[in-house]
């Protein structure tokens, strides 16, 4: 089971790119695609899906091509979009029940799937209420109950924690985790933290082409001795911004802790700091956009 991404590029309008000759070859675990918005995450995601044909390049699903061969992955694909919408008047079995019908899933095997799945995501208590009275959390497990129905080898979802408070979040990742066995999970997202706690490998993607793909081991080695903390007044915070990468900031009694990437230390009594995958990511995306990592590199 193996998914190849190659040389895929796809324009827009307005000389628009989304992607730009992206390549990347995935087997069984958990893909964090991590970029900034605007990145081109969703364009791969619908190029994946067989929503949209890229302008260029090919993506083949167990050595056939998707765009000519769009059958081949559609059968052993699930999809959780960014703007997964339901029917606020159905309740979540119904809904559930629909989406198996239009996925060409028997009833028999949709009745058993629907019950296992709705187990799964903790839903079976409330699946009599109408998706209406839904939390953004329960819509969301609904979601990707229904990107399961059909025991996708290729999980696709696109951005799936925007909105959910800090326990939805939570819930989401672990079930991520937890759907990884025997598939390819691709978790598209910003926010660093899911993939953090879900991926095995990371993709950092920035103006539609493929920045770095390595573990999160190998990214943390990246920022390995360049992450400080910094304590500076709060009337020279952005000056310093404009020289350093700042992470994080935290003001105290004594001024502002600003958590620092870069190649030296900011100052003398600047305080190394064991990195994080958050330093990582902004290492490697600064530096592809020519942000400065280092005094002498603004300067």
């Amino acid at each position: 089971m193996e998914l190849v991404i190659q040389d895929v590029s796809k324009h827009y309008k307005g000389d628009v790119w989304g992607l730009r000759d992206f390549s990347l070859s995935l087997q069984t675990g958990v893909l964090g695609l991590l970029g900034p918005n605007g990145a081109g995450k969703t364009t791969l995601m619908n190029i994946l899906a067989t929503v949209t044909r890229p302008t260029s390049g090919m993506v083949r699903w167990a050595g056939v091509d998707i765009a000519e061969n769009p059958n081949e992955v559609r059968r052993v694909i699930g999809y959780l979009p960014q703007d997964f919408g339901v029917y606020p008047n159905l309740t979540a079995l119904e809904f559930l029940r629909y989406m198996a019908a239009i996925k060409g899933i028997g009833w028999r095997i949709a009745r058993r799937r629907i019950d296992e799945l709705l187990e799964l995501v903790d839903l079976t208590h409330v699946r009599r209420r109408s998706l209406g009275t839904f939390s953004g959390g329960m819509k969301q497990r609904v979601g990707i109950a229904q990107a399961l129905l059909n025991d996708p080898r290729l999980l696709i979802v696109d951005e799936p924690t925007v909105g959910l408070d800090p326990e939805g979040r939570v819930q989401f990742r672990n079930l991520l985790s937890d759907l990884s066995g025997e598939r390819i999970v691709i978790l598209s997202t910003h926010i660093v933290s899911d993939v953090e706690a879900a991926a095995t490998e990371i993709a950092l993607i920035s103006k539609g082409r493929l920045l770095r793909h390595a573990t999160p081991e190998e990214l943390l080695r990246l920022v390995e001795g360049k992450t400080w903390e910094c304590v500076i007044p709060s009337d020279d915070l952005m000056a310093f911004r404009k020289r350093y990468l700042v992470s994080t900031t935290i003001r105290r009694g004594d001024g502002v802790h600003a958590r620092v990437v870069a190649d030296a230390p900011p100052d003398g009594g600047a305080r190394r700091l064991a990195p994080s995958l958050e330093d990582a990511y902004l290492y490697c995306i600064s530096d592809a956009n020519g942000s400065p990592i280092n005094a002498e590199r603004a300067e």
